[in-house]
């Protein structure tokens, strides 16, 4: 056998011999102490700001177009509005920067009460109401010699006030509309076919829903974060709130008293004078495993701590 031939012969057998091996896949073991990784974990998600939590609810969402109408069963009751009531509370408890409460379906909350014993029912600070203003549907198509296309499209609009629940004013509203559409078509006889879409209806109610909930998000955020003391022992100072408001240990944070509330003459609503500054505390500790029972302990840094601390509150250090 020639050398050429025998070189050829075994070059299958070289290229097989150099073939790669992979490298096993790396085995990433958890911290030996259990507590410590949720902890991290839970850090790791935590809100990079201080994010108050507003305890909003929906008070009531209509519909006030002809579409639905005739649907009607139990007298006040509303598909298409119960539809964009379900999706903005969804939506909002998602955003995880809200404390939801429930509201329309509140009498089926106190008949359960009823039979299952006392409870205690959370006031809100802002009820949300709201509306389906618009709603309609349309085809379209074009047809051709050979060829034809069907286009159906859904549209909706939805209108949001939010208001104070203590004073009843409405400080802010905003509107979102949103469309959505699906299209078939056939060419000489072959292609698609297309009956009446259903989902498009939840597709535009969706759509104008996530339109106005990011200027309804805003909205509500512009409120001042701050929080209230729960205890204090010692130099020790317990607050409402951890790292779900974004607090962090470590964080040095500023507690407050409240400015006298005057009512003005000119518009009938109690101003607030300003604040004034009591005291510093330091974040040591947390406690909780939810939003509605977690807390921080702080020890005091600078100032002192009055006995009475129905005035005060705790900021951010300004």
């Amino acid at each position: 056998m020639s050398t050429l031939k025998l070189v050829a012969a075994c070059l299958p057998l070289l290229m097989a011999g150099c073939a790669t091996v992979s490298t096993p896949p790396r085995v990433i073991e958890l911290p030996a102490d259990k507590a410590a990784a949720i902890q991290q974990a839970q850090q790791a998600a935590a809100p990079k700001q201080k994010v108050f939590k507003r305890k909003v609810a929906i008070g009531r969402f209509t519909n006030e177009t002809r579409y639905g109408k005739t649907f009607l069963r139990d007298g006040d009751a509303d598909p298409l509005g119960k539809q964009a009531s379900d999706m903005l509370s969804t939506r909002l408890v998602d955003s995880d920067q809200f404390v939801v409460f429930e509201r329309p379906d509140i009498a089926k909350l106190e008949r359960e009460a009823a039979i299952s014993g006392p409870t205690k029912l959370v006031g809100v600070d802002t009820l949300i109401l709201g509306s389906v203003t618009e709603f309609g549907r349309t085809v379209q198509g074009q047809t051709g010699f050979l060829s034809q296309t069907k286009i159906q499209i859904a549209r909706a609009k939805v209108e949001l006030r939010l208001v104070n629940a203590k004073t009843g004013q409405v400080f802010f509203s905003a509107t979102g509309a949103g469309s959505a559409t699906t299209e078939t078509g056939s060419v000489a006889g072959y292609g698609s076919q297309s009956d009446y879409d259903d989902s498009l209806n939840d597709r535009a109610i969706g759509a104008a829903i996530s339109e106005v909930q990011n200027s309804l998000i805003q909205k509500l955020k512009e409120k001042p974060w701050r929080t209230d003391i729960l205890s204090t022992q010692g130099n020790s100072v317990f607050i409402s709130g951890a790292a779900r408001q974004g607090i962090q240990v470590g964080d040095t944070l500023a507690i407050y008293r409240k400015g006298k509330v005057i009512t003005s003459a000119q518009s009938g609503f109690d101003i607030e004078l300003p604040a004034s500054l009591v005291a510093k505390i330091q974040v040591a500790s947390q406690f909780g495993d939810n939003e509605t029972n977690e807390g921080s302990e702080a020890t005091l840094t600078s100032g002192s701590m009055p006995n009475a601390t129905a005035d005060l509150f705790v900021g951010e250090v300004k």
